[in-house]
Formats: C-alpha cells, structure tokens, sequence
C-alpha cells in the first residue's frame, strides 16, 4: 500500500541519489542495515521530514529522538517495500503466500486498537446473515500504523443535497452556518470533520451501542449491542479520542449508557478527558417497572446513567438548569397590601385564605371537607399565582445580617415592625420579627412554557419521561429513542445559540431535532441505511416543516432554518453498481477480471475457487458471491484521491465543487 508515509520515506532516500535504489527500485536490505547501525546522515535526513519525524520520534526532555525500531519494523513489514533482492534478507522463519508469518498483517498477537472499522458489528442484520457477518480486522500500531493514517484520512463526500422549506436541493457549496447530517462510518467520518471542525464543537451527546445484548433487547435499533467488553471498549476509546479533538477548550461531552457499562466507561472517560475534568454521573429514569417484568434476579432495573466531561473543567460554563418542584408549604404567609408602605404591610396566613374562599369557617373544616390532598393543592396554585407576596419566614442571610450589625438596629429586630435592611444582590430584605421575609416569586419559574415551583437541577433525573414518546418527530420508533426533553435539558445547560451540537451515534435524529428547534448549529453521523432514510431525514424535514411534538411546543417552534446531507464516498461503489447491473454472465465474468486488478478484495476469499466456480452458479448467485468478495472494510475513497482520473469520473460536478468548497481548496 503506497501511503503519505511511503512517499515522505522515498523522498527522503532520493536526496542521497543512487545510494539507496537498484534501478529505481528501493534496496530495502541497504536501508535497514543503515538503520541499525544508526547511520547519522540517513538519521538527520528523516528527522528533517515533518511527516517521518511526526510518526517516528519522541520528544525526551527537549530532545528529539528517532524511532529507529519502529522505521525498521515498518521496512521488514510492509509489502509495499518488498523486492526480489530483499525478499529473504536477514530473517529466517516460517512464510505464508511469500511472507514471514510475523510480517503479515493477517497474523496479529498485540491488538491495541482493534476495531470493526466499517461495519463495527453495528447492524444487527448483517450479524444475523452469515454471508454478511463482520470479522473485525486488527488495526495494529507497529505493524498497520501507515494503513491506518490512510484509513483515517478525510473522504471524498458526494451527494450533497439541502434541505430547507422548498424541498431537496443539489448543492455544490457550504457555509460555515451550515447544519451537517453525515452518513458513513462514525470513526472515519470524526476524522473527516476534524480538519475543519477541530475545537469548534461545544457540546457532544452520545448514546452509543452498549457492549451487552440483554439490556438492550428492548430497544427497535438495528445496531448490534452484542460486543466483547475489550472490543466495545476499544471501539468507544478510538471515537472518544478523536471526539475530544473537536472539543472547544470550554466544551463537554455527555455519554448516557446502561448500569452494565456505566463504571468501565466512567473509567475509559477519566482516562481520554481526565479525572479533573469530570463534571457530573447522572441518574436517568428510563422506564417504570408497572407493566414489565423483571428479566434479572434483584429489584427492578430503570435507571441508566449520563457520564459528564468537560474538555477543561475550568473553562466550562454551567447554565444553571430548574426543575418542577411541589408546593413548599413553609410558604404559608401573604402581604396581602404589599402595593402600601411596607410599614403598613398586614401578614395573613395563606390556609385562612383559602379556607374562606370556599366557604368554610376554618382550615379544619376545609380539610375534613375537601380531602387534605384537595385542599393542599388549592393553597398550593393559590400561592403561586400571588408568588411575589407570598412569603415564608427564613434566617437572616450573612449579607442582611452584616447591614443590620452595621445599621446598629439588632436590638429592634425582634420587633413586630417590619424592616427594610436596604437592597442586596439586586432586591430588598426586609425583617420581621427577628427572621428575614422569602418571598416565594423566588421559586417560581417558567418551565416547558408554564409557571412552575421550582428548584435546581440536582443529578437525579426522573422528569424525562421515555412514555409516549415513540412517535416524537414525526418518525415512529417503539424503543431506543430519547426524549426530545432529555436533550433539551443537555443542549440548554451546556450551550448557547448558534453553539455547534455533534452527536455521531445519530440512532433516531433526536440530537439534531432538537438542536435544530434550540437555533443550535449540528453535525449528525449515522451509518446505517434504515435509520438514515426511515427516521433522521424524514425527522428533520418535518422539525423544517413545523413539527408540533417534543418540545416544539415548550420552544414555540414555528419550522424553517436548513441542513445539509453527504455522504461519505465508498470505495467499491462503482463496482457494486456494475455488479447489480450486470445483464449476463460474460459481463459478470469481465467484471471480475477488471476487480481483481482494482478492487479491495476480502482476504479471506479463496479467489481460485471462485474463478473455479463460479460458472457453476445462477445469475443472481454469481451476483451475491462477486459483491460477498469485495472487502466491506475498504469502502471510501479518501480525499486526496478525487482528482485521479478513474475516480474523477464517478463523481459529479457539483458534488466535486461541494468537496472543493467543504475542504477550503477552489472555494469561497
């Protein structure tokens, strides 16, 4: 595989001319053996290389120091430096196909970023099929580290659409006010986006897979949540990483997950984000046990759990967040003239109220009467709608107290007289018999559009109820879906508008939606068809539209505003559509010659056996085996690749312009 890597190392051999080449062809044997004995100009001319010195040398106390074993493992591994001079130098071992056994990439004893890349056990359908069922390749640090700066390259995007209050559209330009809906794999499309989006995202809301299945079973996903915990864990810290490098300095992360995966992500998270910089675990009530059935041993399970990080703590701002609270019933006074001097101010007891409003000679009787539950929450709105007279009585505050000191009025503050102490933190304290006035208007706020009692948001969440919303959006999932208010509450407390709001494990377009109706900016990745195309454009084109559900109502969401959809660009598109095309065996069997010189095949595939075979096979069989072949986890084109002729031709002119525009190269 010839990668940025390859080419800095050959332009770095070509500066000593004939030195290192036998007819153009590098002499691999010279170059190690130079390597190991720490030939010091060959050594300068690499760390002279941005590219080499970037992937190959550490910094020691200031000091720069070469990699030499990891340039010598790289030279003794990769097949792209393989020649007919070298082919057995130095070693000797156990081969395979013309490889040493420790050469070759299908042979991995040391697997530290081991991740499914393209599939990412993600579809539950393709693990069901057995023709579609995903081996995870070993992405391996010494043994990979150029394939995977190839993988994790940017990709080439194409059909780019916009969608706004007029329909679809082609698109070839993007503004920076644009919202994003990304299809692809998740990883490789974060690091797509990291060139261009690289501290600029404020908030990240995920709920990814989890690593068990049981706990999951009732979600209407089709991701796969049957992962290995090393594998999950891996697969979460390869996205987590690359997901803080879009991070503001004051941005967050929020990762909601089950009681199952809870304490190994919190510890996956300290690790990526830093102890310090933990803000909050949060206790979610996802469901009520009326109507299930416990399937574990031990009290019935419905908490999930929000793990909170912040890219820099200190730089994190809160914006404080209330939640409904009951009626407060040490709230029990009224000035019932509080328009008049406050030295003429007279004090009833709220309960006597209420009580003579409907007919009763004391509070007793109206209890008796009523029911206690009944009366109570007639005090309750009684108080509410007169919250700025409304009072309990409270201690004198630190700052009250000091002016009373300094006012020299402390001997007369047990006195029946009310007091004004003079206005603190912007209102005025006023005291009665020895105690300061709370005014109950303090508590009350508007909450989802209505006056509401209410206190801070505390990390206990069970005001986000998960019933009745399988309809939300427009789009109908039974289970797995979010509460639109549930994200509401985390896009609110973590940003303001026009903030950038990414979620790339999309599921039902929840984030996005509500972001959207917040006037937050958003980037949303999904990579499975059905959710794409049944739940995240559909949702989306209805919140355009004006939808009514989630928290429209609570926003005064009224539709309008746009996003934009790509794609990111598979590899093997031309050839899968040449494969459904095809009409007859000849052009199948063509096919298949043209593939084996230019597609990624599956290594697995015994190619002998179905150039052997494969006449004996149907049409539609021949079909199915030439798509089962191509390797589903080399699927996208990378950037640096659209203007190579074979691939300029498969893309069109505006999604051309789009990715020329989207990548700052040809546009405005």
């Amino acid at each position: 595989m010839k990668t940025k890597i390859n080419d800095a190392i050959k332009q770095v051999l070509q500066q000593f001319g004939e030195k290192y080449f036998i007819e153009e062809v590098v002499n691999k044997s010279k170059v190690i053996q130079d390597l190991d004995g720490y030939d010091t100009d060959l050594l300068e001319a690499f760390i002279s290389s941005e590219t080499i010195k970037n992937n190959f040398t550490i910094n020691i106390a200031g000091n720069i120091v070469m990699q030499t074993n990891k340039l010598l493992e790289l030279f003794e591994a990769d097949e792209y430096w393989q020649d007919s001079y070298t082919k057995y130098s130095k070693k000797i071992g156990l081969t395979a196909g013309g490889k040493f056994i420790d050469e070759s990439t299908d042979v991995v004893l040391d697997f530290p970023y081991k991740d499914t890349v393209l599939k990412a056990s993600m579809s539950k359908e393709d693990t069901d099929k057995d023709d579609l069922r995903p081996d995870e390749p070993f992405l391996n640090e010494l043994i990979a580290k150029e394939e995977i700066d190839v993988l994790l390259d940017k990709k080439i995007l194409m059909n780019a659409e916009k969608y706004d209050e007029n329909g679809v559209h082609e698109v070839d330009r993007f503004s920076e006010a644009d919202n994003l809906i990304m299809k692809g794999n998740n990883l490789l499309a974060l690091h797509t986006l990291k060139e261009k989006y690289a501290g600029r995202v404020k908030l990240i809301y995920i709920d990814p897979p989890y690593f068990f299945h049981s706990k999951k079973s009732e979600d209407t996903f089709l991701y796969n949540s049957n992962f290995k915990l090393s594998t999950w864990l891996t697969f979460m810290k390869n996205r987590l990483e690359i997901a803080k490098d879009l991070l503001t300095e004051d941005g967050a992360i929020f990762m909601q997950v089950s009681d199952d995966g809870v304490a190994e992500s919190h510890i996956l998270m300290k690790e990526i984000f830093g102890h310090e910089n933990f803000i909050n675990k949060i206790t979610l009530r996802t469901k009520s046990p009326s109507g299930f059935a416990s399937v574990n041993a031990g009290v019935f399970e419905t908490a999930e759990y929000i793990l909170g990080f912040a890219k820099n703590k200190k730089s994190w701002t809160y914006n404080i967040q209330y939640t409904a609270s009951l009626y407060d019933s040490n709230y029990k006074w009224i000035i019932q003239n509080k328009e008049e001097h406050y030295s003429k101010w007279k004090i009833e007891d709220v309960n006597n109220i209420v009580a003579n409003q409907h007919g009763f000679d004391s509070v007793r009787n109206a209890r008796n009467k009523l029911g206690k539950e009944i009366f109570n929450s007639l005090v309750g709105q009684y108080a509410l709608d007169n919250n700025t007279s409304v009072f309990r009585y409270t201690a004198i505050g630190n700052d009250a107290g000091q002016k009373v000191v300094e006012g020299r009025e402390m001997s007369r503050i047990n006195s029946e007289k009310i007091y004004e102490i003079e206005r603190s933190n912007q209102y005025t304290v006023y005291i009665h018999k020895g105690q300061e006035l709370a005014f109950y208007s303090k508590k009350v706020r508007e909450i989802d559009g209505v006056l509401t009692p209410s206190m801070q948001l505390t990390n206990i969440w069970s005001d986000t109820p998960y019933e009745g919303i399988a309809s939300e959006g427009g789009v109908t999932l039974k289970g797995g879906k979010k509460p639109e208010k549930l994200i509401q509450r985390i896009i609110e407390m973590s940003t303001n508008e026009n903030d950038i709001v990414l979620d790339f494990f999309q599921g039902s377009g929840t984030t996005s939606a509500v972001s959207h109706k917040l006037n937050r900016k958003y980037i949303g990745i999904e990579q499975l068809d059905y959710q794409i195309s049944n739940l995240i454009l559909p949702r989306l084109q209805n919140v355009i539209k004006g939808d009514s559900t989630g928290v429209s109502k609570s926003t005064d969401w009224q539709g309008g505003e746009s996003f934009i959809y790509v794609e990111l660009m598979e590899k093997n598109r031309g050839f899968l559509k040449s494969i459904r095309d095809a009409e007859t065996q000849t052009d199948l069997h063509s096919l298949l010659e043209f593939m084996l010189e230019e597609a990624e095949i599956d290594f697995r595939i015994d190619l002998d056996a179905v150039k052997d075979t494969l006449h004996e096979l149907s049409l539609d069989d021949q079909k199915k085996t030439l798509i089962k072949i191509i390797d589903k986890n080399q699927l996208y084109y990378n950037y640096s690749e659209i203007d190579d002729e074979n691939v300029r031709d498969l893309i069109d002119d505006s999604d051309y312009a789009f990715n020329k525009n989207f990548y700052d190269e040809g546009g405005e």
